[in-house]
């Protein structure tokens, strides 16, 4: 299009003024002449393809999906809100149960208490076994990669 010449470019743009009809009224060339001046810093900046380059990565991500993974994402979604739901729950009845007496428990009390509770000695142990997992995958990820 570069090597048209620009009375023609200018005679084709007149043709268009004259044959369309939304172009004949004068509040839809005000907005089209607003529109290409907010444009125009980002056509002249070449940044307006960027904007069609993720609309392209977008549609070929919706053609790919498929039910399967819509399926997939879904249930992530469902089990990522539930853990999130219940963590921030036992953190609101924690804060409200440690915040509920007036004098904090010493050291000594709170082993103590540590000690006498089947749920807090579980809910240590689930913080042991996530220690561990995390542990054994950076062990994992230390050693040296197999050569082909």
């Amino acid at each position: 299009m570069s090597d048209q010449n620009p009375e023609t470019s200018i005679q084709s743009t007149d043709q268009l003024l004259k044959h369309l009809p939304a172009l004949q009224d004068e509040a839809t060339l005000a907005g089209l002449a607003d529109l290409l001046e907010k444009l125009a810093p980002v056509l002249q900046g070449r940044r307006l393809h960027n904007i069609v380059d993720l609309l392209a990565a977008t549609s070929d991500v919706v053609e790919m999906t498929d039910d399967a993974m819509l399926q997939k994402l879904m249930a992530l979604y469902e089990d990522g809100i539930g853990s999130l739901w219940m963590l921030s729950n036992a953190l609101r009845y924690a804060s409200a149960q440690a915040g509920s007496s007036a004098k904090a428990p010493t050291l000594w009390q709170s082993v103590k208490k540590f000690n006498q509770s089947d749920d807090a000695r579980r809910g240590l142990d689930v913080v042991t076994n996530i220690l561990a997992e995390l542990g054994r995958q950076a062990a994992i990820k230390g050693q040296r990669m197999p050569e082909d």
